[in-house]
């Protein structure tokens, strides 16, 4: 197996990331936060916050920005981020390498994934929770930190263009636990705002949707190459014939054509992430008039779990739930 390093974003590489533990457990005790406090105003586990510190995790640039927001740090957690090698080598698995050298160099990438996050996507607590069956803690940390190596350069600024189009039982199948799921959804909602990369969802009862059979990625190379991807068990499949990706080309644009919107998928996505924080389980399955009552302006209020409520009701709901010092995600709102 190769191994694969990422550069720091600037400046000289940390000696450890213990180094960003200790810092951010000395803002936390300044600004009079516990770590289960703090874990609930990003949002995350309170073991994710504990092991950050420990020197044990490698945090993501938006928990270090989300915590220079809610400790007052005035940045200093966020460019400390930028100067750590978080990933000074890793391994990926034989079938797997070639693909990871592609996205090493993409220009672009469009990506229709079902079941499962895609890796490019996933958050830390995420990634752990599809390795933890592995029989070896050190394989599972390998397997983890390789993975999240890939996400570095589409999360840089002026990243290559990253359009994923996930099915719905990407956000219904649960992986680790419902806290874990509440921290993936925000995670996706944070992302989505990146100029370079774009969410949207293929929503569930929509037969009209031409899903492709399989999770897939459309991969465009600097000198203009295509290449359809996509797996098996254990295996990885790379097709460059033209017609090929012409074909997978063209049933992809019409998916994402009918998907929901960037926007709406926003707020679908926070709708997840509400109902896993307040009940530790994924919204009732939509009907086929909710999804449409999804895309539709609407005037009167809104749709949620099957039941529409009137926007008077949703209000004192919403008012209980947003606290001032908490990140506000898009909502689903009624057009005036």
């Amino acid at each position: 197996m190769s191994r694969r390093r990422r550069n720091a974003a600037s400046g000289p590489a940390a000696n450890t990331a213990a180094v960003f533990g200790e810092v951010l457990k000395h803002f936390r005790e300044l600004a009079g936060f516990t770590q289960q406090a703090l874990s609930k105003k990003i949002p995350c586990d309170r073991s994710h916050v504990a092991r950050i510190e420990a020197g044990a995790r490698v945090p993501q640039d938006t928990f270090a920005k989300q915590c220079d927001e809610l400790l007052g740090t005035g940045g200093v957690l966020l460019r400390l981020w930028g100067r750590i090698d978080w990933y000074p080598e890793v391994q990926h698995p034989d079938w797997f390498e070639r693909r990871a050298e592609m996205d090493a160099k993409a220009v672009a990438l469009r990506q229709y994934q079902a079941q499962v996050m895609p890796g490019l996507l996933q958050s830390e607590e995420y990634a752990w929770g599809l390795f933890s069956g592995l029989a070896y803690s050190e394989k599972a940390e390998e397997r983890v930190r390789a993975r999240l190596s890939r996400q570095g350069r589409f999360l840089d600024a002026g990243g290559p263009l990253y359009v994923a189009v996930l099915d719905e039982s990407c956000l219904r199948n649960v992986v680790g636990s419902a806290a874990v799921m509440r921290g993936q959804c925000a995670h996706l909602l944070a992302v989505g705002q990146r100029p370079n990369i774009r969410i949207q969802v293929a929503p569930a009862h929509r037969p009209a949707l031409i899903r492709p059979k399989t999770s897939m990625t459309l991969i465009t190379l600097p000198k203009g190459e295509q290449w359809v991807y996509s797996e098996s068990l254990e295996r990885g499949h790379f097709n460059d014939d033209p017609a090929v990706f012409a074909r997978h080309s063209h049933t992809y644009d019409v998916l994402r054509a009918d998907a929901l919107s960037a926007s709406e998928s926003a707020a679908l996505i926070g709708d997840f992430m509400e109902r896993y924080g307040d009940h530790g389980q994924a919204p009732a399955e939509h009907s086929d008039m909710d999804q449409e009552q999804l895309q539709r302006p609407r005037r009167r209020g809104l749709h949620r779990g099957g039941a529409h409520l009137d926007e008077e009701q949703l209000q004192p709901r919403r008012r209980r739930r947003l606290h001032r010092s908490s990140p506000r995600y898009p909502r689903r709102r009624p057009r005036p």
